[in-house]
């Protein structure tokens, strides 16, 4: 397969990218999901490196998780415990083993929405 599964996180609220943002990668598989991948944002808000490249690339289910709160946190706007968004879960769909899946995350600290990007 040569597809490959990148994302990036942009802070709404500040109208910034998300550095320093964790973001762990799980295969949905029957069993039990496996993590595959634990990666944090660089200064533009993306992994240095697609999250899952083209070398681990399958088709199947997945999820990304997104510890929004930590990075919340680390802002110091004040939000209090317990916050409204912590960690954001992202399940999604692979179905084409050849091509480059996106799933950026808009976040703010009461709201967010993903699409898949290009």
């Amino acid at each position: 397969m040569t597809g490959f599964l990148t994302t990036h996180v942009l802070d709404t609220a500040r109208g910034c990218p998300a550095s320093g943002l964790r973001i762990e990668l799980f295969r949905m598989d029957a069993d039990a999901p496996e993590k595959l991948a634990e990666m944090h944002t660089n200064a533009d808000g993306r992994t240095d490196a697609p999250i899952l490249p083209a070398g681990a690339f399958a088709t199947g289910t997945y999820e990304l998780v997104f510890h929004a709160g930590d990075y919340l946190r680390g802002l110091g706007l004040g939000l209090k415990d317990p916050l409204f968004l912590d960690q954001i879960p992202i399940r999604f769909g692979i179905s084409e083993g050849d091509a480059h899946y996106h799933v950026p995350l808009l976040l703010s600290p009461f709201g967010y929405s993903t699409y898949r990007g290009s």
